[in-house]
């Protein structure tokens, strides 16, 4: 009874109109992935919130490149593309190539290249 009283405050104080639909909840609260699994979304979607991070895919998500060649596109030092690239690397988003003493970056997957299409389309709609 106490329990029932309490969720007629919440809906109360929240603005709700009328009961808490609880076979609706129940029914996301099945599907809601492990807590741990929100938290690793969430730090992947923290990679993506740094801007240098971000051109730096963007730049990937249009060729290969190596860290010289980045740099120089990006205007900034060869230190600092490096790491980016190293955060990139271990969130595996990027992947690298060597060929002879050039290492060669690309997107690690379709699913890269798809988050970065999307938000782009996101953006231009």
């Amino acid at each position: 009874m106490e329990e029932q009283k309490r969720r007629v405050e919440m809906a109360e104080d929240s603005g709700a109109e009328g009961p808490l639909h609880q076979e609706l909840i129940s029914t996301v609260n099945a599907d809601m992935p492990a807590e741990e699994m929100l938290y690793d979304l969430a730090e992947l979607f923290r990679i993506f919130a740094d801007s240098t991070r971000i051109k730096i895919l963007y730049v990937l998500f249009e060729a290969e490149m190596c860290v010289g060649d980045i740099a120089e596109l990006l205007k900034t030092s060869p230190s600092a593309v490096s790491h980016q690239l190293r955060v990139l690397k271990q969130s595996k988003l990027v992947k690298f190539r060597r060929e002879g003493k050039t290492i060669f970056y690309s997107l690690a997957d379709d699913h890269v290249r798809t988050i970065i299409g999307m938000g782009m389309e996101h953006l231009c709609e």
